[in-house]
């Protein structure tokens, strides 16, 4: 893992795997589209390759590279679990949910202790002195 975040910490090796993404490219096509030299290109080539991110093809006299996902993978899972929030926090939110359930109990429990009038009896107001 480490390989391959060191080879796509550079931003010249991403743009060549941004490159090879669904095809294939020779060195001199991936070298033509940069402004660095193309024994520079040939070394981010290598860094690339030695990474596994990168597999090369001899066909003829032309070298093809493409794009090999499979050492993002570890990395991938690696990043995606950085991302999950931590097993506390699940705690946290349950805390959270089971003081809120509590609260609604209480304030229920509490509406049905109260006193009330008896069946039958006439609602008391706040006018009762004025209608007397």
């Amino acid at each position: 893992m480490d390989e391959v975040a060191a080879a796509i910490a550079d931003p010249i090796r991403r743009e060549i795997l941004e490159m090879l993404r669904g095809t294939r490219h020779t060195a001199g096509a991936i070298a033509a589209r940069f402004p660095i030299s193309r024994p520079a290109i040939s070394r981010h080539l290598r860094v690339l390759r030695d990474s596994g991110l990168v597999r090369d093809e001899l066909v003829g006299r032309q070298r093809y590279y493409a794009l090999d996902t499979a050492p993002l993978r570890e990395l991938r899972t690696w990043l995606a679990a950085l991302d999950e929030p931590a097993a506390w926090e699940h705690r946290l939110d349950a805390l959270a949910t089971e003081v809120h359930r509590t609260r609604r109990e209480r304030r229920s429990t509490a509406a049905r202790a109260r006193p009330g009038p008896p069946p039958g009896a006439p609602e008391a107001t706040d006018n009762e002195e004025n209608s007397a």
